[in-house]
Protein backbone atom coordinates (compact mmCIF):
# COMPACT_ATOMS: atom_id res chain seq x y z
CA UNK A 1 0.00 0.00 0.00
CA UNK A 2 1.16 3.17 -0.87
CA UNK A 3 0.51 5.61 2.30
CA UNK A 4 2.01 9.21 0.71
CA UNK A 5 -0.14 11.43 2.79
CA UNK A 6 -2.33 13.93 -0.04
CA UNK A 7 -4.02 16.70 1.10
CA UNK A 8 -6.38 17.68 -1.38
CA UNK A 9 -7.75 21.21 -0.78
CA UNK A 10 -11.16 21.70 -2.68
CA UNK A 11 -14.00 19.35 -2.07
CA UNK A 12 -15.93 20.01 -5.33
CA UNK A 13 -16.06 17.88 -8.12
CA UNK A 14 -12.12 18.10 -9.52
CA UNK A 15 -11.35 17.26 -5.56
CA UNK A 16 -13.53 14.53 -5.10
CA UNK A 17 -12.66 12.97 -8.43
CA UNK A 18 -8.86 13.21 -7.54
CA UNK A 19 -9.28 11.89 -3.97
CA UNK A 20 -11.57 9.00 -5.05
CA UNK A 21 -8.84 8.28 -7.92
CA UNK A 22 -6.09 8.39 -5.24
CA UNK A 23 -7.68 6.64 -2.32
CA UNK A 24 -8.65 3.71 -4.72
CA UNK A 25 -4.82 3.84 -5.49
CA UNK A 26 -3.97 3.30 -1.87
CA UNK A 27 -2.70 7.38 -1.26
CA UNK A 28 -3.35 8.19 2.78
CA UNK A 29 -5.98 11.16 1.74
CA UNK A 30 -7.29 14.54 3.40
CA UNK A 31 -9.82 16.66 1.99
CA UNK A 32 -10.35 19.78 2.91
CA UNK A 33 -12.73 22.50 2.39
CA UNK A 34 -13.74 25.59 3.86
CA UNK A 35 -17.73 24.96 3.42
CA UNK A 36 -19.49 22.00 2.58
CA UNK A 37 -18.72 19.25 0.10
CA UNK A 38 -19.78 20.42 -3.65
CA UNK A 39 -21.14 23.62 -2.06
CA UNK A 40 -19.16 26.08 -4.28
CA UNK A 41 -18.43 26.20 -8.36
CA UNK A 42 -19.89 22.61 -8.39
CA UNK A 43 -23.57 23.10 -7.05
CA UNK A 44 -23.86 25.92 -9.71
CA UNK A 45 -22.91 23.70 -12.93
CA UNK A 46 -25.37 22.66 -15.47
CA UNK A 47 -23.25 18.81 -15.42
CA UNK A 48 -21.83 18.58 -18.79
CA UNK A 49 -20.04 16.16 -19.63
CA UNK A 50 -18.95 17.56 -23.78
CA UNK A 51 -16.22 16.87 -26.41
CA UNK A 52 -18.51 18.98 -29.03
CA UNK A 53 -17.02 22.51 -27.83
CA UNK A 54 -13.60 21.78 -27.80
CA UNK A 55 -11.12 21.76 -31.15
CA UNK A 56 -8.65 19.50 -31.61
CA UNK A 57 -6.06 19.58 -29.13
CA UNK A 58 -5.02 18.48 -25.48
CA UNK A 59 -8.03 19.67 -23.78
CA UNK A 60 -9.99 18.12 -26.30
CA UNK A 61 -8.05 14.58 -25.67
CA UNK A 62 -8.89 15.21 -21.79
CA UNK A 63 -12.60 15.43 -22.68
CA UNK A 64 -12.51 12.56 -25.20
CA UNK A 65 -10.43 10.45 -22.19
CA UNK A 66 -13.29 11.77 -19.94
CA UNK A 67 -16.08 10.65 -22.02
CA UNK A 68 -14.47 7.14 -21.67
CA UNK A 69 -13.78 7.20 -18.15
CA UNK A 70 -17.46 8.01 -16.71
CA UNK A 71 -19.69 5.15 -17.73
CA UNK A 72 -16.86 2.93 -16.02
CA UNK A 73 -16.79 5.22 -12.92
CA UNK A 74 -20.71 5.30 -12.69
CA UNK A 75 -20.75 1.39 -12.92
CA UNK A 76 -17.81 1.47 -10.36
CA UNK A 77 -19.88 3.31 -7.84
CA UNK A 78 -22.98 1.45 -8.55
CA UNK A 79 -21.23 -1.77 -7.03
CA UNK A 80 -20.01 -0.34 -4.11
CA UNK A 81 -23.56 1.98 -3.18
CA UNK A 82 -26.27 1.87 -5.92
CA UNK A 83 -28.07 5.22 -4.32
CA UNK A 84 -25.28 7.03 -4.88
CA UNK A 85 -24.55 5.70 -8.54
CA UNK A 86 -28.02 7.03 -9.55
CA UNK A 87 -27.74 10.50 -7.78
CA UNK A 88 -25.22 10.76 -10.49
CA UNK A 89 -28.02 10.88 -13.32
CA UNK A 90 -25.48 9.70 -15.73
CA UNK A 91 -27.21 10.62 -19.07
CA UNK A 92 -25.61 9.73 -22.37
CA UNK A 93 -28.06 11.90 -24.87
CA UNK A 94 -26.10 13.07 -27.04
CA UNK A 95 -25.59 16.67 -27.91
CA UNK A 96 -27.02 18.81 -30.83
CA UNK A 97 -25.41 21.83 -31.97
CA UNK A 98 -26.73 24.19 -34.55
CA UNK A 99 -26.16 27.17 -36.57
CA UNK A 100 -28.54 29.53 -37.73
CA UNK A 101 -26.64 32.08 -39.85
CA UNK A 102 -24.40 31.30 -43.20
CA UNK A 103 -21.63 32.40 -41.66
CA UNK A 104 -22.64 30.40 -38.52
CA UNK A 105 -22.84 27.39 -40.95
CA UNK A 106 -19.87 27.62 -42.75
CA UNK A 107 -17.70 27.78 -39.52
CA UNK A 108 -19.52 24.89 -37.28
CA UNK A 109 -19.29 22.61 -40.22
CA UNK A 110 -15.06 23.78 -40.63
CA UNK A 111 -14.94 23.42 -36.93
CA UNK A 112 -16.61 19.72 -36.80
CA UNK A 113 -14.59 19.01 -39.73
CA UNK A 114 -11.63 19.32 -37.30
CA UNK A 115 -12.73 17.70 -34.67
CA UNK A 116 -13.80 14.68 -36.51
CA UNK A 117 -10.48 14.81 -37.90
CA UNK A 118 -9.75 14.52 -34.07
CA UNK A 119 -11.65 10.93 -33.69
CA UNK A 120 -14.66 13.17 -32.41
CA UNK A 121 -17.82 11.61 -33.90
CA UNK A 122 -19.84 14.50 -35.21
CA UNK A 123 -22.61 13.86 -37.47
CA UNK A 124 -24.16 16.11 -39.80
CA UNK A 125 -27.94 16.20 -39.72
CA UNK A 126 -30.50 17.04 -42.47
CA UNK A 127 -33.59 19.72 -41.29
CA UNK A 128 -36.07 16.56 -41.25
CA UNK A 129 -33.41 14.58 -39.45
CA UNK A 130 -33.08 18.07 -36.67
CA UNK A 131 -37.05 17.91 -36.94
CA UNK A 132 -37.13 14.32 -36.06
CA UNK A 133 -34.43 14.96 -33.40
CA UNK A 134 -36.01 18.10 -31.54
CA UNK A 135 -39.29 18.80 -32.87
CA UNK A 136 -39.42 22.33 -30.56
CA UNK A 137 -36.63 23.45 -32.57
CA UNK A 138 -36.65 26.14 -34.24
CA UNK A 139 -36.76 25.55 -38.33
CA UNK A 140 -34.49 29.09 -38.69
CA UNK A 141 -31.36 26.22 -38.87
CA UNK A 142 -28.62 26.31 -41.31
CA UNK A 143 -26.59 23.61 -40.46
CA UNK A 144 -26.65 20.94 -37.22
CA UNK A 145 -24.59 18.23 -35.92
CA UNK A 146 -24.98 15.45 -34.03
CA UNK A 147 -22.43 14.46 -31.57
CA UNK A 148 -23.36 11.07 -29.50
CA UNK A 149 -20.50 11.21 -27.19
CA UNK A 150 -21.43 14.29 -25.27
CA UNK A 151 -23.44 13.26 -21.96
CA UNK A 152 -24.47 15.15 -18.93
CA UNK A 153 -25.06 14.45 -14.95
CA UNK A 154 -26.33 15.84 -11.74
CA UNK A 155 -23.07 17.90 -10.66
CA UNK A 156 -23.76 18.13 -7.21
CA UNK A 157 -25.09 14.58 -7.11
CA UNK A 158 -21.62 13.39 -8.94
CA UNK A 159 -19.26 15.34 -6.70
CA UNK A 160 -20.57 13.47 -3.40
CA UNK A 161 -20.66 10.31 -5.10
CA UNK A 162 -17.24 10.68 -6.12
CA UNK A 163 -16.22 11.81 -2.61
CA UNK A 164 -18.33 9.05 -0.79
CA UNK A 165 -16.31 6.34 -2.83
CA UNK A 166 -13.13 8.11 -2.19
CA UNK A 167 -14.43 8.56 2.04
CA UNK A 168 -15.44 4.01 1.37
CA UNK A 169 -11.92 3.52 0.30
CA UNK A 170 -10.45 5.66 3.15
CA UNK A 171 -10.16 9.07 2.93
CA UNK A 172 -11.00 11.62 5.17
CA UNK A 173 -12.89 14.89 5.32
CA UNK A 174 -12.50 18.29 6.79
CA UNK A 175 -15.16 20.37 6.19
CA UNK A 176 -15.95 23.87 7.17
CA UNK A 177 -11.83 24.14 7.30
CA UNK A 178 -10.51 27.02 5.68
CA UNK A 179 -6.49 27.15 4.74
CA UNK A 180 -4.50 30.11 5.70
CA UNK A 181 -0.53 28.82 4.74
CA UNK A 182 1.71 26.42 4.33
CA UNK A 183 4.60 24.41 6.31
CA UNK A 184 7.39 24.62 4.03
CA UNK A 185 10.78 23.39 4.54
CA UNK A 186 13.81 23.82 1.81
CA UNK A 187 11.39 24.09 -0.95
CA UNK A 188 9.03 21.79 -0.01
CA UNK A 189 5.34 21.87 1.14
CA UNK A 190 5.36 19.62 4.11
CA UNK A 191 1.75 20.38 5.41
CA UNK A 192 -1.28 23.36 5.28
CA UNK A 193 -2.30 25.38 8.25
CA UNK A 194 -5.92 25.55 9.39
CA UNK A 195 -7.23 27.47 12.14
CA UNK A 196 -5.55 25.64 15.52
CA UNK A 197 -3.43 23.09 13.42
CA UNK A 198 -1.22 22.01 11.19
CA UNK A 199 -2.11 19.16 8.64
CA UNK A 200 1.06 17.31 7.87
CA UNK A 201 1.33 16.39 4.02
CA UNK A 202 3.47 14.62 1.69
CA UNK A 203 1.76 16.14 -1.20
CA UNK A 204 -0.95 19.34 -1.47
CA UNK A 205 -3.21 19.27 -4.10
CA UNK A 206 -4.48 22.32 -5.15
CA UNK A 207 -8.02 21.74 -6.48
CA UNK A 208 -9.55 25.03 -5.16
CA UNK A 209 -11.67 25.94 -8.43
CA UNK A 210 -12.22 29.79 -8.95
CA UNK A 211 -10.43 30.18 -5.68
CA UNK A 212 -7.07 28.64 -6.83
CA UNK A 213 -5.47 31.94 -6.91
CA UNK A 214 -6.13 33.14 -3.57
CA UNK A 215 -5.55 29.54 -1.80
CA UNK A 216 -2.15 29.16 -3.73
CA UNK A 217 -1.33 32.64 -3.03
CA UNK A 218 -1.87 31.63 0.74
CA UNK A 219 0.50 28.51 0.02
CA UNK A 220 3.36 31.00 -1.31
CA UNK A 221 2.84 29.78 -4.78
CA UNK A 222 0.61 32.03 -6.68
CA UNK A 223 -1.29 31.12 -9.72
CA UNK A 224 -3.12 32.94 -12.53
CA UNK A 225 -6.56 31.36 -11.95
CA UNK A 226 -9.40 34.21 -11.99
CA UNK A 227 -13.33 33.42 -11.29
CA UNK A 228 -15.47 34.17 -14.52
CA UNK A 229 -19.00 34.09 -13.82
CA UNK A 230 -21.71 32.62 -15.66
CA UNK A 231 -25.87 32.16 -14.91
CA UNK A 232 -28.59 29.86 -15.76
CA UNK A 233 -32.16 29.78 -15.71
CA UNK A 234 -34.30 27.07 -15.18
CA UNK A 235 -37.59 26.42 -15.94
CA UNK A 236 -40.62 24.28 -13.77
CA UNK A 237 -40.56 20.75 -15.41
CA UNK A 238 -41.36 20.76 -18.80
CA UNK A 239 -40.81 16.82 -20.01
CA UNK A 240 -40.07 16.32 -23.70
CA UNK A 241 -39.77 19.69 -25.04
CA UNK A 242 -35.92 19.53 -25.39
CA UNK A 243 -34.11 15.92 -25.52
CA UNK A 244 -30.48 16.50 -25.99
CA UNK A 245 -28.31 19.11 -24.95
CA UNK A 246 -28.96 22.04 -27.66
CA UNK A 247 -26.58 25.21 -28.16
CA UNK A 248 -26.06 27.28 -30.89
CA UNK A 249 -22.25 27.66 -32.54
CA UNK A 250 -22.04 30.82 -31.13
CA UNK A 251 -21.40 29.00 -27.41
CA UNK A 252 -18.06 27.95 -28.96
CA UNK A 253 -16.93 31.38 -29.70
CA UNK A 254 -18.33 32.29 -26.10
CA UNK A 255 -16.22 30.07 -24.30
CA UNK A 256 -12.72 30.98 -25.52
CA UNK A 257 -13.57 34.91 -25.78
CA UNK A 258 -10.51 36.65 -24.10
CA UNK A 259 -12.52 39.77 -23.55
CA UNK A 260 -14.33 40.66 -19.79
CA UNK A 261 -17.13 41.66 -21.41
CA UNK A 262 -20.25 39.56 -21.29
CA UNK A 263 -20.72 36.67 -23.77
CA UNK A 264 -23.76 34.85 -23.79
CA UNK A 265 -24.75 31.94 -26.16
CA UNK A 266 -28.51 29.86 -26.22
CA UNK A 267 -27.25 26.71 -24.68
CA UNK A 268 -30.50 24.78 -23.81
CA UNK A 269 -30.90 20.85 -21.84
CA UNK A 270 -33.59 18.86 -19.96
CA UNK A 271 -32.61 17.11 -17.02
CA UNK A 272 -33.93 13.66 -15.46
CA UNK A 273 -36.51 15.67 -13.21
CA UNK A 274 -38.11 17.47 -16.65
CA UNK A 275 -37.00 20.75 -15.79
CA UNK A 276 -35.07 22.82 -18.51
CA UNK A 277 -31.59 24.01 -17.76
CA UNK A 278 -31.30 27.44 -20.02
CA UNK A 279 -27.53 29.09 -20.07
CA UNK A 280 -25.51 30.88 -21.13
CA UNK A 281 -23.02 33.74 -19.80
CA UNK A 282 -19.70 34.50 -19.39
CA UNK A 283 -18.00 37.46 -17.71
CA UNK A 284 -15.20 38.22 -14.94
CA UNK A 285 -16.43 40.43 -12.20
CA UNK A 286 -13.70 38.82 -9.41
CA UNK A 287 -16.49 37.29 -7.07
CA UNK A 288 -19.01 39.78 -7.43
CA UNK A 289 -22.21 37.49 -7.04
CA UNK A 290 -25.16 39.65 -7.59
CA UNK A 291 -27.68 38.23 -9.96
CA UNK A 292 -28.15 40.74 -13.10
CA UNK A 293 -31.68 41.12 -15.01
CA UNK A 294 -30.13 42.30 -17.85
CA UNK A 295 -28.02 39.08 -17.82
CA UNK A 296 -30.36 36.88 -17.62
CA UNK A 297 -32.71 38.61 -20.05
CA UNK A 298 -29.72 38.00 -23.03
CA UNK A 299 -29.56 34.39 -22.17
CA UNK A 300 -33.26 34.18 -22.07
CA UNK A 301 -33.81 35.73 -25.71
CA UNK A 302 -30.99 33.87 -27.35
CA UNK A 303 -32.78 30.74 -25.76
CA UNK A 304 -36.49 31.30 -27.01
CA UNK A 305 -34.73 32.15 -30.42
CA UNK A 306 -33.68 28.28 -30.50
CA UNK A 307 -37.17 26.99 -28.91
CA UNK A 308 -40.09 29.27 -29.36
CA UNK A 309 -41.73 27.03 -27.19
CA UNK A 310 -40.22 28.37 -24.10
CA UNK A 311 -41.39 31.84 -24.34
CA UNK A 312 -44.14 30.72 -22.46
CA UNK A 313 -41.94 28.27 -20.44
CA UNK A 314 -41.97 29.93 -16.44
CA UNK A 315 -39.17 30.18 -14.41
CA UNK A 316 -38.70 28.43 -11.37
CA UNK A 317 -35.46 30.20 -10.46
CA UNK A 318 -31.80 31.20 -11.59
CA UNK A 319 -28.35 31.18 -10.39
CA UNK A 320 -25.03 31.90 -10.87
CA UNK A 321 -21.81 30.84 -10.25
CA UNK A 322 -18.17 30.97 -10.80
CA UNK A 323 -15.67 28.87 -13.38
CA UNK A 324 -11.74 29.01 -12.76
CA UNK A 325 -10.63 30.56 -15.84
CA UNK A 326 -6.76 30.98 -17.44
CA UNK A 327 -5.88 33.39 -19.67
CA UNK A 328 -5.18 30.40 -22.19
CA UNK A 329 -8.16 28.28 -21.38
CA UNK A 330 -6.60 25.36 -20.66
CA UNK A 331 -6.30 23.44 -17.46
CA UNK A 332 -3.85 23.40 -14.70
CA UNK A 333 -2.47 20.10 -13.84
CA UNK A 334 0.64 19.58 -12.51
CA UNK A 335 3.66 20.18 -9.96
CA UNK A 336 4.14 23.81 -8.85
CA UNK A 337 7.73 24.83 -10.40
CA UNK A 338 8.65 26.97 -7.61
CA UNK A 339 7.28 24.57 -4.58
CA UNK A 340 7.80 21.16 -4.47
CA UNK A 341 5.11 18.76 -3.94
CA UNK A 342 2.65 21.19 -4.44
CA UNK A 343 0.19 20.54 -7.61
CA UNK A 344 -2.38 21.84 -8.85
CA UNK A 345 -5.54 20.56 -10.55
CA UNK A 346 -7.47 23.16 -11.79
CA UNK A 347 -7.89 26.00 -14.26
CA UNK A 348 -11.21 23.99 -16.32
CA UNK A 349 -13.71 26.80 -16.65
CA UNK A 350 -17.09 25.69 -17.55
CA UNK A 351 -15.65 22.37 -18.37
CA UNK A 352 -14.35 20.56 -15.09
CA UNK A 353 -16.81 18.39 -13.93
CA UNK A 354 -16.69 16.64 -17.49
CA UNK A 355 -13.13 16.83 -17.21
CA UNK A 356 -12.83 15.70 -13.53
CA UNK A 357 -12.67 12.18 -13.82
CA UNK A 358 -9.96 12.20 -16.69
CA UNK A 359 -8.24 15.43 -14.80
CA UNK A 360 -7.88 12.56 -11.45
CA UNK A 361 -6.87 9.54 -13.72
CA UNK A 362 -3.63 11.70 -14.99
CA UNK A 363 -3.06 12.94 -11.28
CA UNK A 364 -3.25 9.36 -9.88
CA UNK A 365 -0.94 8.39 -13.12
CA UNK A 366 1.89 11.50 -12.17
CA UNK A 367 2.26 11.42 -8.86
CA UNK A 368 2.86 7.14 -9.25
CA UNK A 369 5.34 6.98 -12.23
CA UNK A 370 2.61 6.03 -14.62
CA UNK A 371 2.55 7.12 -18.31
CA UNK A 372 -0.29 9.22 -18.49
CA UNK A 373 -2.82 8.37 -20.75
CA UNK A 374 -2.14 11.19 -22.96
CA UNK A 375 0.29 14.38 -23.41
CA UNK A 376 0.15 16.60 -20.00
CA UNK A 377 2.76 19.20 -20.96
CA UNK A 378 0.00 21.78 -22.39
CA UNK A 379 -1.69 21.90 -18.45
CA UNK A 380 1.79 22.28 -16.95
CA UNK A 381 1.33 25.00 -14.02
CA UNK A 382 4.95 26.32 -15.60
CA UNK A 383 3.44 27.98 -18.35
CA UNK A 384 3.62 31.77 -18.66
CA UNK A 385 -0.51 32.01 -18.66
CA UNK A 386 -0.26 30.51 -15.06
CA UNK A 387 2.55 32.22 -13.86
CA UNK A 388 2.42 35.62 -15.28
CA UNK A 389 2.00 38.55 -13.39
CA UNK A 390 1.87 36.55 -9.73
CA UNK A 391 3.97 36.76 -7.16
CA UNK A 392 7.03 34.05 -6.71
Amino acid sequence: MNRTRVVVLGAGIIGAACARELSRAGFDVVVVDRGRPAGGTTSHGEGNVLVSDKGPGAELELARLSVRLWPRVVAEIADEDARAASAIEYDPKGGIVVATTEDGARALTAFAERQTGAGVRAEPLSLKELATAEPALTREVTAAFRYPEDAQVQPAGAALALLGSALRHGARLCADTEVVGAVVHSGRITGVRVPGEVIDADVVINAAGPWAGQVSGRLGAKIAVRPRRGEVLVTTPMPGVVRHKVYDADYVGAVGADSGDLQTSAVVESTWGGTVLIGSSRRRVEFDDSIRPDVLSAIAVKAVRLFPALADAAIMRAYGGFRPYVDDHLPVLGEDPRLENLWHATGHEGAGIGLSVGTAQLLRELLTGTTPAMPVEEFTPARPAVLAGVAA
